[in-house]
């Protein structure tokens, strides 16, 4: 048994969209008790913490519907079935900023919103960008426009809330106290 563990009583689809699936669960406790859950089911995603060889960093800014304000976030996108994660980074790369690369290191792997969603996010940085002559189009409902910063700005970009989201302030923690 996992400690803690909440048996699930029963399980209901509630919703099952293009990118997520909600449930609607009754669970028993550790205690005996009954309870229930709603729980946000997502196929996963990755980011890319994209560097140039002037060591800027690439970021995008896009409207965020659920925010109603756009924000500066670094390069992500949702996994495709059976894609795996480094896959995923080099086409969402291409797709958000028009660079690939042959220099992606992997950095770490977290849950978003474990109190409710189970989308697991892969983190990789990209070095030594190159410059795509045809790059692969962005999704029909995606509108970003790119912006290159230094550490220096991205950290002033954190502070002035323009950069809001976990992701994108783990990657410029990790950049602070790792380096570029």
């Amino acid at each position: 048994m996992k400690k803690f563990e909440e048996k699930t009583v029963e399980s209901r689809t509630i919703f099952e969209g293009k990118v997520i699936k909600v449930l609607h669960e009754d669970v028993e406790l550790p205690n005996g008790k009954q309870s229930k859950r709603e729980l946000v089911k997502h196929p996963g995603a990755v980011a890319i913490i994209p560097i140039t060889n002037d060591d800027k960093i690439l970021l995008v800014e896009q409207y965020r519907k659920p925010l109603e304000q756009s924000i500066v976030e670094i390069p992500a996108g949702k996994l495709e079935k059976g894609e795996e994660p480094e896959v995923t980074a080099i086409r969402e790369l291409e797709e958000e900023t028009g660079y690939t690369t042959n220099h992606l290191t992997y950095v770490t792997s977290f849950y978003t919103s474990p109190g409710f969603a189970d989308e697991l996010l892969h983190i990789y940085i990209a070095k030594d960008l190159i410059k795509v002559e045809n790059p692969l189009p962005q999704d029909e409902d995606e509108f970003v426009e790119i912006r290159e910063c230094t550490l220096e700005e991205a950290n002033k970009l954190v502070a002035d809330k323009q950069i809001y989201d976990a992701k994108t302030a783990y990657a410029i923690l990790y950049l602070n106290n790792k380096g570029m």
